[in-house]
């Protein structure tokens, strides 16, 4: 079980960092009072593997926050947890105008100023900020930034791949709703008008070979790939972590199922994406 605690400023990023964390694979609770920890942590032990890590996002709200939530650390990593303390922060300057953008109030302003609150939050939390196991100064990041940030601290190789689906499909059925790129593969010859072929599928090698054959098949493919290689890498970059690639035909059955699967081979090959193959319409002729 690893087990990570989510603190810092109000205003400095704990929300992005929560929503990142659930992207790889976390189990994220928010504000959970320091003294339900433990709790959590041993419910989610005996989940027999459904739960594997899990997250807390504590902030000011939990009054007695500091002496609690360490005396909490303390008792979880006695019980062999180790937990890894995650602490944000950005200066006042930042804070400030992050709240007056939200027109918000600072959750320990009171009746003071909105400055007041920060350096009373600052100051509650100095102990913990010492004890952390890594602070991010988030003045200057973007939420991309910080996201490229907490990936590197908390993920591992799988959860910060790009998980791709190739969805192949036939334009008579409709567009898939759910694609972020089409492709239209109906420039080639369609394998429905050749007599042995119409009752196979691009699944089979008969179909297969005679579409990827055709002037245009090869070299269409080799660009596009290529295409794909930066539209990934962007993607990345952007923090956009699942791509629908949706491939068409007529029917569905010949050239977009033999494209795709093609399609999805050569990206199999590349380091951080994870291919699917899914062929919508297949079967509906």
């Amino acid at each position: 079980m690893e087990v990570a605690v989510v603190s810092g400023l109000s205003g400095a990023g704990r929300s992005t960092a929560a929503k990142c964390l659930e992207d790889l694979g976390w189990f994220v609770v928010d504000n959970l009072p320091p003294e339900l920890i433990a709790t959590m942590v041993e419910l989610g032990a005996q989940a027999r593997g459904v739960i594997t890590k899990v997250a807390v996002v504590m902030d000011v709200r939990s009054r007695a926050f500091t002496d609690d939530l360490a005396s909490v650390i303390k008792d979880l990593d006695a019980r062999g947890y180790k937990p890894r303390v995650l602490f944000l922060e950005a200066t006042d300057a930042v804070l400030v105008r992050r709240f007056e953008a939200v027109r918000r109030g600072h959750p320990m302003q009171g009746d003071g100023r909105l400055a007041d609150g920060i350096t009373a939050e600052r100051a509650l939390l100095a102990p913990l900020r010492e004890e952390a196991d890594l602070v991010l100064e988030t003045s200057s990041l973007s939420v991309h930034d910080l996201r490229a940030k907490i990936e590197d601290a908390f993920g591992s190789e799988a959860s910060t791949q790009t998980r791709v689906t190739v969805l192949s499909f036939g334009y008579k059925y409709g567009l898939p709703m759910d694609a972020d790129l089409v492709m239209d593969v109906r420039f080639l010859p369609n394998p429905f008008w050749i007599p042995e072929l119409r009752d196979h599928t691009g699944l089979d090698g008969e179909v297969r070979n005679y579409v990827l054959s055709q002037e245009g098949a090869e070299e269409f493919l080799d660009r596009y790939h290529q295409l794909l290689g930066l539209i990934g890498a962007g993607y990345k970059r952007e923090g956009k972590r699942y791509l629908t690639l949706a491939v068409g035909c007529t029917g569905g059955k010949h050239r977009s199922v033999a494209i795709s699967e093609e399609l999805a081979t050569r990206l199999s090959d590349e380091d951080g994406m994870a291919v699917k193959v899914v062929h919508r319409d297949l079967g509906r002729e």
